[in-house]
């Protein structure tokens, strides 16, 4: 149903709505960080840079790819993790002009 309600909507608030929503957890937001940080892919476990389990790291690590922030090949045993450059411009673009498009006045009578 809530799908449904969702084509109600131009294709470009769906699709910042839901890259908006990728970003909705601090987790994530630590991740990407974490990620940016390196200037290069990472190979290793990601659980050991942010306070949470492996699995729930991993659900988070599957929330970002979903969005398409973040792409990850497998390496063995190992999973190799990078943001993906060309997603994190487009949602940069979208925002600013989403939030350029906010008229921001001061209320007085709030």
């Amino acid at each position: 149903m809530a799908e449904a309600k969702n084509q109600l909507f131009d294709s470009d608030l769906q699709e910042l709505a839901q890259l908006f929503k990728a970003l909705g957890h601090p987790a994530r937001l630590q991740i990407l960080k974490f990620l940016a940080s390196k200037n290069a892919c990472f190979t290793g476990d990601i659980s050991d840079e942010v306070p949470l389990g492996r699995t729930t790291v991993n659900q988070h690590l599957a929330e970002l790819r979903k969005a398409g922030l973040i792409q990850g090949t497998v390496q063995g045993v190992k999973t190799n993790y990078c943001i993906n450059p060309s997603v994190v411009k487009h949602l940069e673009e979208m925002g600013k002009d989403f939030f350029d498009g906010l008229s921001i006045i001061e209320c007085t009578d709030c």
